[in-house]
């Protein structure tokens, strides 16, 4: 019918908007120091500026974008802004952004190499590129037995890491069968959450998650892991599997995976290996001491999208053996069967994760790396770990200060001598204030402030800043006194 109404965003329109979208960013960006780095807002305070109704006739992308302007950018907590220094960067970049422009423009499905090959071939060789630039294990390589694939996040890649550990341990009667509950995991009580939550989605259960203590720098003590497989063998119950941190969320410290690795091997146990934030930090040589004992790993994560530019989301899960993974999860209804899936000459992603269906990651993680290269991303790491090691000098040469844990890398996590009460106020002032945002954790039963450099604009004079504010709060406090 030539005369019907289309209610389509033409391609002309499609142009016009779209430069538009670009050009706010780019706006965003030259302005985004101007924001208060923490949202202001009160709970309910957004939803309450919005319609309760969704309108009957469309509106034009001015409108939307100028509402992203009035009523969107007040709730947002500006994650790139240089002066965000909380929990862990989340650094996205012009590339990465762009690449995953490209991605969404394609609007691919790609759960099966026949619905999209390239978007599985990309993968798979840029998951090989990161074998090779990381120094990680041979074994990783998609040319050997194992191989690498992209989850959402560090969290599913822990989960498939204990899924493909329980049907190993289990001979794969637990997903016939069910998991019968003796199966036991081993992690440091500093190890994420991420962990505890996965073990109940499997199956395992809270109970038998075993935290194994830490020594004075917070890293799994490898005789207490052994004396506890030793003691749940005796009970009748089946280790299955060790998830040991390098670079644990609190306070960057770093499991002794040789050690680890040889008990784990010794008992037959998986390991898995997360990485999250400090995998990053073995581009550069220098720092490839943190996989020391890599080998021994079953399976290994890092995240691109906390410390590597590219924008969430982009977890890198590599396993030793692939075949385990794929018997563990895969499931191939009628509607999936294909010639190239049968043929056996190719890598259907679907069955190396959770979910069917999948984002085409890919892109992203390939400009980012042909854009800065391998020397731009070490530049950059060397940069915030030097800014790091810088602020951890000032701590120590200020009495009123002391570091908390060790600082290998990029995180310091330190307080104030005057106890938990000061630093939670300090802490508060901080973020209220609006020019940074830094976060807490309790180490040793001590409430410690955490400092995470990482952003991608980052530079020296942001953290100069920042630990200018850090003495500015302290002073007002201790004049105030009552601590």
């Amino acid at each position: 019918m030539p005369n019907e109404k289309s209610y389509h965003m033409s391609i002309e329109e499609f142009r016009r908007n779209g430069r538009a979208a670009i050009d706010w960013i780019a706006d965003y960006y030259e302005r985004i120091e101007s924001f208060p780095v923490l949202s202001r807002v009160q709970p309910g305070e957004i939803r309450a500026s919005l319609p309760a109704e969704a309108p009957m006739q469309g509106e034009q992308f001015e409108s939307l974008l100028s509402d992203v302007e009035k009523l969107i950018l007040p709730g947002i907590t500006h994650w790139q802004s240089p002066n965000f220094f909380a929990f862990f960067p989340c650094n996205a970049s012009a590339p990465a952004i762009l690449g995953d422009l490209l991605s969404s423009g394609l609007g691919i499905q790609g759960m099966l190499w026949a619905t999209s090959p390239a978007a599985t071939e990309l993968e798979t060789h840029v998951l090989d590129w990161l074998v090779q630039m990381l120094a990680l294990p041979e074994k990783f390589l998609s040319s050997a037995t194992g191989g690498g694939v992209i989850q959402d996040s560090a969290s599913s890649a822990t989960l498939c890491a204990i899924l493909a550990a329980r049907e190993r341990a289990t001979g794969y009667a637990s997903n016939k069968h069910g998991c019968k509950g003796d199966l036991i995991a081993y992690a440091s009580p500093q190890a994420h959450s991420s962990i505890e939550k996965a073990v109940r989605i499997a199956g395992l259960g809270d109970q038998n998650l075993r935290h194994i203590e830490v020594d004075a720098n917070l890293a799994l003590r490898p005789e207490a892991l052994a004396a506890q497989i030793a003691l749940d063998r005796q009970a009748g119950k089946v280790p299955c599997i060790v998830c040991a941190t390098v670079g644990t969320t609190s306070s960057n410290a770093l499991d002794p995976l040789p050690q680890i690795g040889r008990i784990a091997r010794e008992h037959g146990i998986w390991l898995h290996v997360d990485s999250a934030m400090a995998g990053t930090a073995s581009l550069c040589p220098e720092f490839r001491y943190i996989n020391e004992g890599l080998e021994f790993a079953d399976s290994y994560c890092f995240n691109p999208h906390k410390w590597m530019f590219t924008n969430f989301d982009c977890d890198c899960f590599y396993v030793a053996r692939r075949k385990e993974l794929i018997d563990a999860l895969s499931i191939l209804p009628d509607y999936l069967r294909n010639k190239a899936t049968e043929s056996g000459a190719v890598i259907d992603y679907r069955d190396w994760q959770v979910p069917l269906g999948r984002r085409f990651r890919a892109l992203k993680l390939w400009f980012v790396i042909r854009h800065y290269g391998v020397e731009g991303l070490r530049y950059h790491v060397r940069r915030h770990v030097a800014l790091a090691q810088q602020l951890a000098s000032w701590v120590q040469r200020d009495e009123r200060f002391e570091l908390a844990a060790p600082s290998p890398l990029n995180l310091v996590c330190f307080r104030h001598r005057a106890g938990d009460a000061f630093n939670e106020a300090l802490l508060d002032a901080l973020n209220r204030s609006g020019d940074l945002y830094v976060t807490h954790t309790k180490l040793h039963g001590r409430f410690i402030i955490r400092f995470c450099v990482g952003q991608t604009y980052t530079e020296s004079r942001h953290v100069e800043r920042a630990w200018e504010r850090i003495g500015e709060e302290a002073a007002k406090l201790e004049a105030r006194g009552g601590w």
